[in-house]
């Protein structure tokens, strides 16, 4: 993982631990820019960290990611949100 990468890992962590949620994602992209969320977990909406990520990134303008970041437990992400913006290095860290 490269020094950049190693950024979104801290991102990711501290959205994580800031929260007290289950994951946190962080994801940069084409140009440099980084978004940052943790899971979403609302009665009217549930979101992962990744997802919520992707859509911080989107609804900013975002249309390439080049990395994502997820903080979790979980032993697989589902990558599906990831879909259209390009084939960014996905990283999934251990909690």
């Amino acid at each position: 993982m490269d020094s950049e990468d190693e950024k979104l890992v801290t991102l990711a962590r501290s959205a994580r631990a800031r929260t007290g949620r289950a994951e946190g994602a962080a994801v940069r992209d084409d140009i440099g820019r980084t978004y940052v969320a943790a899971t979403v977990a609302l009665p009217s909406l549930s979101l992962s960290a990744l997802q919520a990520a992707v859509a911080a990134a989107a609804s900013s303008g975002a249309s390439r990611l080049e990395a994502a970041v997820v903080v979790t437990a979980k032993p697989d992400v589902d990558r599906s949100a990831l879909d259209g913006l390009g084939d960014p290095v996905v990283h999934v860290v251990p909690v």
